[in-house]
């Protein structure tokens, strides 16, 4: 019996720069792609990590899951914005969002309990990875006066918020195409126990943190 063949091969993004490593195998639906950065947490955060805070390898914190949502109250008047959003958000995360409704009726803003006022999206795994190298990599920078993200977005307990107001900074957007500008908040959830390992490890992985005043003068 012949042996199974298999040949390695780089994915590159329009920027030239490899994304992925591909192992094609000659099986039908042979095809495994590893995202770039999550092979680059297992070959250097990890380590990097584990030195800084001193961890034993199950204590090493990851990245479990990103989750981007929208707040479309204008949806109620608007019955075409939630389908112009919605369409907006698969494009840019390769998951198709989930449509939130109102918990419960205010009069004074004509809404009605079940109505939907937002979409949201959580991705875990490869997605996940591909995401967060897209958004780090790509769409930050072109982000108007860009400077870094806020280091103030932790809540506590390892995790990291922040909002963009504009989806048309994700290349995949169409300007000419886009119904309506909108903004999303974004939440990196990590194992983390602490702030200052969250940021760590967000910082290793390419996140740009914005320098506090002491940090700038290197205090």
């Amino acid at each position: 019996m012949a042996k199974e063949k298999k040949t390695k091969a780089t994915e590159r993004s329009g920027s030239g720069k490899s994304l992925q490593k591909i192992e094609v195998s000659d099986k039908p639906g042979g095809v495994k792609r590893v995202p770039r950065l999550k092979r680059f947490y297992s070959e250097n955060v990890t380590k990097e990590l584990g030195k800084k805070f001193s961890y034993n390898k199950m204590e090493i914190p990851k990245l479990e899951k990103i989750i981007v949502s929208m707040g479309l109250g204008k949806a109620i008047q608007d019955s075409k914005l939630m389908e112009a959003a919605v369409n907006d958000l698969m494009i840019i995360t390769g998951q198709r969002p989930v449509i939130r409704k109102a918990k419960k009726a205010i009069s004074n803003f004509k809404l009605r309990e079940g109505m939907p006022v937002g979409i949201s999206v959580t991705l875990r795994n490869n997605i996940m990875y591909e995401f967060f190298d897209r958004l780090v990599n790509v769409a930050a920078p072109r982000i108007r006066d860009f400077r870094g993200f806020k280091a103030d977005g932790f809540d506590g307990r390892g995790n990291y918020n922040f909002g963009l107001t504009e989806q048309i900074v994700f290349p995949e957007i169409d300007y000419d195409k886009v119904y309506s500008i909108l903004g999303m908040n974004i939440t990196m959830v990590t194992t983390a126990k602490t702030d200052e390992e969250a940021r760590s490890l967000l910082e290793l992985m390419g996140v740009p943190f914005r320098k506090s005043s002491t940090e700038r003068a290197g205090i």
